[in-house]
């Protein structure tokens, strides 16, 4: 649901609006917490007000009073004209494709994306006639050669899935701005705290709200934002996918983004910690995190981004999986499993078997290491007793 500005709010500073945008507890009995609305059904006072829809709740896949108070704390992180919650930052992703691509279209999709992301372009956008290209992460301005007079989505994700890629975002807007063509993000790594992709030229923003707005490991729930130009068709999109948010997992984001900011500085903190250690481990090839200057794509990092969080990637030195799956095996602190941004980390060997441009490294098994809230000094004797389990080190 689009979000009503609050003017006053504009004066606050980032955290103190993050604190309480989407709060407003004189209408709900002085409650500091707006509360969870369970809602299919909602009643009109008379037939006429039913035939033009006249009110402001109609039905329950329309939004809910839960739904946008989370919608307008997003509306405020963003500088977006409107948000849609959907059911998982997949969703989140598969939703405005399909609200912007159209059969006979091509689209650009950045080579190190999210792997389902990839899934749906190759099985369901190809089915539909859509020509997807995948390009090198690095391309740049470069990206221009690429274009064609059908080209109606440049989609990319900075950093890039599993290898930190960092994409020139202003060069690539420029270029697509140039062709009519709709930029699209995920910037679930960073959340717009730390990358802002609207005030860059990016058209629409992609979250997984699962990861650091959750922040818990609890709930899955995506959002799609958008800027003046691509609201509209946006929400017209979701309304008639039906992809909506339950009541429960919205107040729960609502609940994590209030303490987001202080969590991502601890994230920031203990991963870059456990990168710096890395890099400095006879077991370990590179340290793919681009907050460190050794990353290729430093600078361009600091020129956009006001911060880093805590998800990197490493590479054991070592090309038998075996070995590596003995290191994987032996992690006791460090969780073995999927997603990421929670307060508990976790560690996962990547397959970048289905890239065809950005391979990836090509010293080692490559490990993406999620940090979470733990003491770094455990989170590294941990992976030090893993490493000797496997016959890194003695």
């Amino acid at each position: 649901m689009r979000s009503d500005k609050n003017d006053e709010s504009s004066n606050y500073r980032q955290a103190t609006r993050l604190t309480h945008t989407g709060n407003h507890p004189d209408e709900y009995h002085g409650f500091v917490n707006p509360p969870v609305v369970h809602a299919s059904t909602v009643l009109y006072p008379d037939y006429e007000t039913m035939r033009t829809r006249n009110q402001k709740y109609t039905y329950g896949t329309r939004g809910t009073p839960t739904t946008d108070a989370l919608c307008e704390v997003i509306d405020e992180m963003e500088g977006s004209a409107g948000t849609v919650l959907v059911p998982s930052g997949l969703a989140a992703v598969t939703v405005p494709l399909l609200a912007f691509a159209s059969a006979g279209d091509h689209i650009l999709v950045l080579d190190s994306c999210y792997s389902p992301t990839r899934d749906f372009c190759n099985e369901i956008l190809a089915r539909m006639g859509v020509e997807v290209e995948y390009y090198d992460p690095l391309i740049g301005a470069g990206i221009e050669k690429l274009m064609r007079d059908n080209t109606s989505i440049i989609f990319t994700e900075s950093p890039g899935s599993n290898t930190f890629e960092v994409q020139d975002i202003p060069a690539i807007c420029k270029v697509a701005k140039a062709h009519d063509a709709i930029v699209m993000i995920d910037n679930t790594w960073a959340t717009p705290l730390y990358f802002k992709p609207l005030e860059h030229g990016v058209d629409i923003s992609i979250h997984a709200l699962t990861k650091y707005p959750g922040g818990h490991s609890d709930l899955v729930l995506g959002s799609v934002s958008a800027n003046e130009r691509c609201w509209k068709q946006l929400d017209r999109m979701k309304n008639i996918l039906g992809t909506s948010a339950n009541g429960d997992d919205s107040y729960l984001v609502l609940r994590g983004i209030r303490s987001m900011g202080v969590r991502l500085k601890e994230h920031e903190k203990n991963a870059l910690e456990m990168a710096k250690w890395l890099e400095q481990h006879p077991a370990v090839g590179q340290v793919l995190h681009p907050a460190l200057p050794s990353h290729p794509q430093h600078e361009l990092w600091k020129r956009d981004f006001k911060g880093s969080t805590g998800l990197f990637g490493f590479t054991l030195k070592t090309e038998d999986m075996s070995k590596a799956a003995r290191f994987y095996d032996a992690l006791g602190l460090i969780g073995r499993g999927y997603s990421w941004a929670g307060y508990e980390s976790l560690a996962v060997i990547v397959n970048l078997k289905d890239r065809t441009v950005a391979k990836g490294p090509e010293d080692g098994i490559l490990v993406r290491l999620n940090v979470g809230l733990e003491d770094p000094e455990d989170l590294k004797e941990d992976i030090e007793q893993a490493m000797r389990v496997a016959g890194f080190s003695n």
